[in-house]
């Protein structure tokens, strides 16, 4: 059940004992990165969890049951998010791990706690089940020997180098992150070096440290908000609506607006329009109430821009632009 790490995330089934394991495993993740593996017993789970010791042992055989559970939900929440970089990538495998590293610093960067969970039990917490820390290295393992098709023939990696590589690239991570965790990008070209240097020689590792470096995903995601950063507003649901509305139409009035953004009351439309007004992104081309004239919204320069940037950034199946 890979949402259940996430607060907000909804029940698979909605059911009340996977609400509970939802809590409990969140509880584990938290518990662990608070205190650590040694230190995260069953009564500091359930007393962050607020559910009973009867409840944890309904779900769980003991406390090594429902960390090695947490792994194996962490995992599979990273492969979701870095496995399509490798198996849709373009081009080489060089350039296949590349895409999958850069996802994973990103998420490593923006799930700590997921992140940091996962090196921790890969390098100390599998004494009890080693099993799904095997699986994940073989996997690993398999990802670093799918270089062979690149390689020269000259080249020829030891039989331990993906042994040696997975296990190197694991302990950096997990150093850093422990020590740097904001600027796990500038990893990138480094790691990237050391991951070809088996298959592809000293001089492709050479270019990989050469290559314009990673920015962080904090510079990423600022980057990405463009307009948005210091809009000085919250972007809510209905602020997008009214702009895609102006966007699509321009020259709708009070009452055309609110009738597709869904607000009945004509006083909390004229208060939204004002504040988007206030802030530049709209502007009123109608004659208006002066001259008993409806008000006709255009979106300025500024406006457009913003509502460019919401459509960019608007979830696969959020709300269509297009729905009025």
């Amino acid at each position: 059940m890979l949402p259940s790490l996430h607060r907000d995330a909804p029940v698979q089934g909605g059911s009340l004992s996977g609400f509970q394991r939802s809590r409990i495993l969140l509880a584990a993740l938290e518990e662990a990165s608070a205190s650590g593996f040694e230190q995260t017993s069953v009564s500091s789970i359930v007393a962050r969890a607020r559910v009973s010791r009867k409840t944890f042992y309904e779900l769980f055989d003991n406390r090594e049951d429902c960390l090695c559970a947490v792994f194996e939900e962490a995992v599979a929440q990273m492969a979701q998010a870095v496995a399509p970089s490798y198996t849709q990538g373009q081009g080489r495998w060089s350039e296949q791990v590349r895409a999958a590293l850069g996802a994973l610093l990103a998420l490593l960067e923006r799930e700590l706690d997921i992140g940091a969970f996962v090196l921790e039990y890969v390098t100390h917490g599998a004494r009890v089940n080693p099993e799904p820390r095997l699986l994940l290295l073989e996997h690993l393992r398999s990802v670093f020997d799918d270089g062979r098709s690149q390689a020269k023939s000259s080249y020829e990696p030891s039989p331990l180098a993906a042994d040696v590589v997975v296990g190197g690239v694991l302990a950096v991570l997990h150093a850093r992150v422990q020590t740097s965790p904001r600027h796990l990008a500038s990893l990138m070209n480094p790691l990237m070096s050391m991951i070809v240097l088996p298959h592809l020689g000293p001089a492709a590792a050479a270019r990989e440290l050469r290559r314009p470096p990673l920015a962080s995903a904090a510079k990423r995601a600022k980057a990405a908000r463009g307009p948005l950063e210091g809009l000085g507003m919250r972007v809510t649901y209905r602020t997008a609506r009214a702009l895609s509305v102006i966007a699509h139409a321009p020259g709708r009035s009070n009452v055309e607006i609110g009738s597709r953004v869904d607000i009945a009351d004509a006083g909390q439309t004229s208060k939204l329009l004002a504040r988007l007004e206030g802030l530049g992104l709209i502007e009123n081309r109608g004659a208006g109430h002066a001259y008993g004239a409806p008000n006709a919204w255009h979106l300025t320069r500024k406006g457009r821009e913003v509502d460019a940037a919401i459509g960019a950034q608007a979830p696969a199946g959020g709300p269509s632009r297009s729905a009025r």
